[in-house]
């Protein structure tokens, strides 16, 4: 379908159909409605963290590769400590070496030291490796401590290498995380948007988006590294004291418990906090839209008044989860200063006694602290880990909606297009328990006008909405060209209709590629033809920049009647078998309406049109007008049959025609 205003839909069906899905028990949406949420319903974390973590699947290969780079990285980092241990050990023999005399043997000395009553320094020296009267080996310094700067940095470029690798894994995940929104978004139903706010949907889709790629991006790496860290620098303490890693494992029950039972109470909080984001994303995008509607009422003050509040209720949330999951970090650094204390007392013992040389237990005291910081980093990830989760979650609601029927596998396809459009018993509810279209039949004939009029609320605007497939019907059926549309594929449907709605819609570029939007085929010659049918030339001759002048994104730079003049030429150059005007002149003044109306009549020629119209006079030509009350239509026939019955149809003409003379009569003074 050529069909400029679908895309923007949403904004023209909520407000003219806001009545009827009132009365239906839907939501219109406005600058004041009220924008309570429905509730959330909370997923675990671990079926959320797996699903994200899932999304990662079609990058097995470069996670594996991630995997391996982590491991050599963590494998060299964690033998650091152990060489550097050796360089301790290479200096602290040789300053005691230095002490003794040449000649003497370290046996006699600690024989001597023994029989002083100095046993520590006696153990201290049967168990260390000391040549007498010789000092540092620098030498043999010199090649540890080398061999400890060349693990460092082959570690840092295994480590370099798995950031790159983790990067383009994050932003590729992303990438098909934000296309798969994209294309969900498009396959939703529109009552899913009635009963959504837009500002509540663009958050899911940018700021939560937004901050799962960030959550991962910040996460993944520490997470891995510091897992991997600390399994290694395990392995590495058990080798060097099996007593000492002993006292230093008592810490991870410890940390685990605590860091499960601050998590547990901050992902509630979390969750709160991006549930808000959403519901004051979706009031501050109300009320910008509607902000001279505002203005208008004076309704300024209960606007900020509603910011207010949702910003409290914002703040509250924000303060209590990032409070809460901040815990965990320094009572980690708590933990991890006890332990450092406790093998340092430990550790100094063993030294003293002779178990432990004095490398080791440096580079022990350097593995409690690798131990302890990982655990840290953990920690202090939690609700990094804990607010993207929550974000994930929030995603998956809207990946997991409800999506509209799926298109036939084999599709019908009328045989021609002539524009013969009929309701066969139809009916339709947007809420099961509120009837509002009942056992509707009716015909359009190829080539004939059809005007639908009545009150507001009486399902004008639903009627065209279920020609175009926008809602599904309950029962009954509606044909085109004697094919079942439910039968057709949607796309299919539309591209055989044109729509102009009352609200106009263009988007940034120039107004050549606005008209253009109807047909990206069409030639230069057409789009011209396009505009000199629907009076478009007229203006846009006088403008400086011709067809190639820029329009901004609201329009602003042209008038409400030339934009409708756009959207017409729009719809013309599609040339479509089936034409819907939704009150298209309703908003432009009386000069401009009579060359939308030439527009327009030039639009309809050869096609089957469905006009929706307030305004009885512009439809008087009608070949068919219907009187549509309650999802009823009460009457049918062309102007003059209806005025003739003296029906509903001539209490509303007469009713619109002779307002102002009553109201004037009202408003005259007696004399």
């Amino acid at each position: 379908m050529t069909n400029p205003e679908v895309p923007a839909k949403r904004s023209s069906a909520s407000s003219q159909t806001a009545s009827s899905q009132r009365q239906a028990g839907g939501g219109g949406h406005g600058p004041m409605r009220g924008v309570g949420m429905p509730a959330e319903k909370s997923m675990d974390f671990g079926p959320s963290a797996k699903r994200l973590i899932r999304r990662l699947s079609p990058e097995k290969v470069r996670v594996y590769g991630v995997f391996g780079f982590s491991i050599l990285s963590v494998v060299l980092m964690v033998l650091g400590p152990k060489i550097l241990g050796r360089a301790t050990d290479i200096i602290f023999s040789g300053l005691l070496g230095k002490r003794i005399p040449d000649g003497v043997s370290v046996a006699q000395v600690a024989a001597k030291a023994r029989a002083d009553g100095n046993s520590s320094l006696a153990d201290l020296l049967s168990h260390t490796v000391i040549v007498p009267g010789q000092g540092i080996d620098f030498g043999d310094l010199g090649r540890v401590l080398l061999l400890a700067l060349g693990v460092y940095v082959v570690g840092s470029f295994f480590n370099l290498f798995q950031g790159l690798l983790l990067n383009g894994i994050v932003n590729r995940t992303v990438y098909r995380l934000r296309a798969d929104v994209e294309s969900k978004i498009n396959r939703l139903p529109l009552s899913y948007f009635d009963k959504h706010q837009r500002g509540e949907i663009l958050s899911r889709v940018t700021n939560d988006i937004d901050n799962v790629q960030q959550s991962l991006q910040q996460t993944m790496s520490q997470l891995l590294n510091s897992l991997l860290t600390v399994i290694g620098v395990i392995i590495m303490m058990f080798v060097i004291s099996p007593l000492l890693a002993l006292v230093a494992l008592v810490t991870i029950p410890v940390s685990m418990i605590l860091t499960k039972t601050i998590a547990k109470r901050s992902q509630k909080q979390f969750i709160a906090q991006w549930k808000h984001t959403g519901s004051l994303n979706g009031h501050i995008e109300e009320a910008f839209t509607g902000h001279e509607l505002v203005k208008v009422f004076g309704r300024h003050r209960e606007v900020e008044e509603v910011f207010a509040r949702k910003n409290e209720e914002l703040f509250q949330a924000s303060f209590g989860a990032q409070f809460i999951s901040g815990i965990i970090m320094p009572a980690m650094m708590f933990i991890g200063n006890i332990n450092y204390v406790l093998i340092a007392v430990i550790g100094g013992l063993r030294v003293a006694s002779g178990s432990m040389s004095l490398g080791d237990v440096q580079a022990f005291i350097q593995y409690s602290r690798q131990f302890t910081q990982p655990l840290t980093q953990l920690a202090s990830m939690a609700n990094l880990l804990q607010s993207g989760v929550a974000s994930a979650e929030r995603v998956f609601e809207l990946l997991d909606a409800d999506e509209q029927t799926r298109d036939p596998a084999v599709p019908a396809v009328p045989d021609e297009k002539r524009g013969l459009v009929r309701f066969e018993h139809v009916s339709f509810r947007y809420e099961p328990e509120t009837p509002l279209i009942e056992d509707l039949s009716l015909s359009a004939k190829p080539g004939h006008t059809v005007a639908i009029v009545g009150p507001t609320g009486a399902g004008k605007t639903t009627l065209v909405n279920l020609i175009m497939r926008f809602y599904e019907l309950n029962s009954g059926r509606i044909t085109l060209d004697g094919v079942d549309i439910a039968d057709m594929t949607r796309d299919r449907l539309r591209s055989n209709i044109g729509m102009v709605l009352q609200d106009t819609w263009l988007f940034g570029g120039t107004i050549r590629d606005n008209i253009a939007y109807g047909n990206v085929e069409a030639t230069e010659e057409q789009i011209l033809d396009a505009a000199r049918a629907t009076y478009v030339d007229r203006f846009v001759s006088s403008l400086p920049d011709g067809y190639d002048t820029l329009i901004d994104e609201e329009g602003s730079n042209v008038s409400a009647g030339e934009k409708q003049l756009l959207t017409i030429a729009r719809a013309f150059l599609a040339q479509p078998s089936l034409l819907i005007l939704d009150e298209a002149t309703s908003s432009v003044d009386t000069r401009t309406e009579v060359l939308v109306q030439h527009a327009m009549a030039a639009l309809r020629t050869d096609r089957t049109s469905f006009v929706i119209a307030h305004r009885l006079s512009t439809i008087r030509d009608a070949d068919l007008i219907l009187v549509m009350e309650s999802g009823q239509i009460v009457e049918q026939g062309n102007h003059a049959q209806l005025l003739a019955a003296r029906g509903a149809y001539f209490d509303l003409y007469n009713a619109q025609f002779t307002a102002a003379v009553t109201d004037e009569e009202t408003l005259t003074p007696a004399t």
